[in-house]
């Protein structure tokens, strides 16, 4: 294992972390997971910029002029 990660350049807390994570699980399963996180990312993106925008209206229509 140590062999690998220096062959790689990547730490053996990376390591760990990535076996934690993806161990026992397909390459397909794998791929499916980070695009089903990257589809989260970007609705979580999306729900912000909506909120912020909720905000700004009702901060623009309860001002007195």
């Amino acid at each position: 294992m140590k062999e690998l990660c220096r062959k790689y350049n990547i730490s053996d807390a990376t390591f760990y972390t990535w076996r934690k994570k993806f161990g026992g699980m397909e390459v397909s399963e794998a791929r499916r997971l980070k695009a089903v996180e990257d589809e989260n990312a970007k609705l979580k993106k999306l729900l912000a910029e909506s909120l912020l925008d909720n905000e700004a209206l009702k901060a623009a229509l309860n001002r007195k002029y």
